[in-house]
């Protein structure tokens, strides 16, 4: 059977019994569905493997600021979440089809402006993410001292643009604002024996700091209560069994949890119940002796939110945090937090907010609502902008897990399926795709980076962290990257 042959018995298994005439036609001419996904993430990805095995017709082209690809699985994920990062094996397989290219170096927005992309695909699908951070909104939260959550994850995960961090972690207290995994995960680099964090790929920077690292305390701050906390089970317990540590929980806190038990769904019920064993049973034999001989100590502050950042007068930085105590109004996931008009000042000399990334608009022609930093959408597809879709937390906001991602990327592709089937999206017209897209760059002296270049960034990479019994070493600045996607 001919090639045309097989993928139009595939087409017509896919479609049950739909209409073939315009697919046949598209085969006859060579002509294709030509899509452009901005952003290389998790939501990139999926989106683009949906398409790609959605539809036959279907090319898809990825655009990425940076040399290399995978978002935030490459710059968010914990260090040691190895097996959270087997996901880029999944996107790397859908890198290599014949009817996907990936194209980083390339900032949309700044090197090709939207109405550019637009013009050169018949749909353009927006998924750069979430890259800005959310103000605590309190005085002092400028003082050095003071970082977002997503810049220290950045830190030591080797972002560019946080390299220059330099953290001091010179203090005996830290402070994390917000309960979710990600403040977690900070919590677990700060206090993880340098051992465990040798065997990962965090950078060597962030793990020299860290072996010179004076935190060996670590409260993490939520404005509500035990049964609103954010994380999951799995990074709890990550923290309840790290070496060298012992939790250091407040036991008033936790009352009339065990009463509400009942009432939870299973995995918050599961969540809550650890953390009730851990704040008030007295361990087993084992268990104490280990707390006894930890030097360390993590734990939950509850029901409190940030007043102001205190300054050190004499050294500059943090002094401290001010925290006012809150009441909970309600229960359950609607419950809110209600000033009780007392406060308590905690001796810190780092605060970490983690309090939620933020999406930015990234053309000033494009609809954005600023209040909940997302494109406002209907299931992906962008609202008056046909032909425009969006898809990861540029669509829902920065919530869920890679899992979540997926999910709700594979929803924006179906969607722009659907148009494609019912034509709402117009591509009647052939499209040049990144062959015009490249010869513009070309003219503004922008050299893209090829899916084979970064597999020479990755090779370097993994080579250097071999070296060292590291799964890689990260090359740290744009510059390095290009230099070896060009030899």
């Amino acid at each position: 059977m001919s090639g045309h042959k097989m993928l139009f018995s595939g087409w017509k298994l896919w479609t049950s019994g739909r209409s073939n005439l315009r697919w046949k036609s598209r085969l006859a001419d060579g002509s294709s569905t030509k899509v452009c996904v901005v952003g290389s993430g998790p939501g990139g990805f999926y989106t683009a493997q949906h398409l790609i095995k959605a539809r036959p017709d279907v090319e898809v082209d990825i655009y990425e600021r940076l040399p290399v690809p995978f978002g935030l699985v490459r710059f968010g994920v914990a260090p040691d979440h190895p097996e959270v990062k087997n996901v880029t094996n999944t996107f790397t397989q859908t890198a290599r089809q014949s009817r996907c290219s990936f194209y980083g170096n390339v900032d949309v927005g700044t090197d090709v402006s939207m109405e550019e992309l637009r013009r050169a695909y018949h749909a353009v699908v927006l998924s750069y993410g979430a890259e800005g951070n959310r103000s605590i909104g309190v005085p002092g939260e400028d003082l050095a001292g003071v970082h977002a959550a997503r810049d220290f994850v950045g830190w030591y995960n080797g972002l560019p643009s946080c390299r220059e961090l330099r953290p001091d972690l010179s203090c005996e207290t830290a402070v994390i604002l917000g309960q979710g995994n990600v403040a977690l995960d900070v919590a677990r680099v700060l206090l993880s024996p340098l051992d465990i964090l040798k065997g990962t790929d965090i950078t060597q920077p962030a793990l020299e700091a860290l072996a010179q690292s004076h935190v060996r305390r670590v409260l993490i701050v939520g404005r509500r209560g035990p049964v609103q906390v954010a994380c999951t089970i799995k990074e709890v317990r990550e923290m309840v069994n790290l070496p060298n540590t012992r939790p250091e929980m407040v036991a008033a806190d936790f009352e009339g949890v065990a009463e509400a038990l009942k009432d939870l769904p299973r995995p918050r019920k599961r969540l809550t119940e650890l953390m009730l064993k851990t704040a008030l049973e007295t361990p087993g034999e084992n268990e104490q002796q280990r707390r006894n001989g930890a030097s360390r100590t993590w734990g939950f502050r509850f029901f409190r939110s940030p007043v102001k950042i205190l300054a050190d007068s004499d050294r500059g930085g943090v002094a401290g945090i001010r925290l006012a105590v809150n009441q909970l109004e309600g229960s359950g996931d609607g419950a809110q937090a209600v000033l009780s008009g007392e406060v308590e000042d905690v001796t810190c000399g780092l605060v970490i907010s983690s309090i939620g990334y933020k999406s930015l608009p990234i053309d000033p022609v494009l609809p954005f609502d600023p209040r909940r930093a997302i494109v406002p959408n209907d299931m992906g597809r962008v609202q008056q902008a046909a032909g425009l879709y969006c898809s990861g937390w540029l669509k829902t906001g920065p919530t869920g897990v890679i899992a979540t991602t997926m999910n709700n990327s594979f929803d924006t592709a179906r969607s722009l399926v659907e148009d494609l089937e019912s034509g709402a999206l117009n591509t009647s017209a052939a499209k040049p795709g990144s062959q015009s897209v490249r010869a513009l760059l070309e003219k503004r002296g922008v050299k893209p980076v090829t899916f084979v270049d970064w597999e020479k960034i990755d090779s370097v990479e993994v080579s250097r962290g071999e070296a060292v019994g590291k799964p890689r070493e990260k090359l740290l600045t744009v510059e390095e990257m290009l230099q070896v996607a060009r030899s």
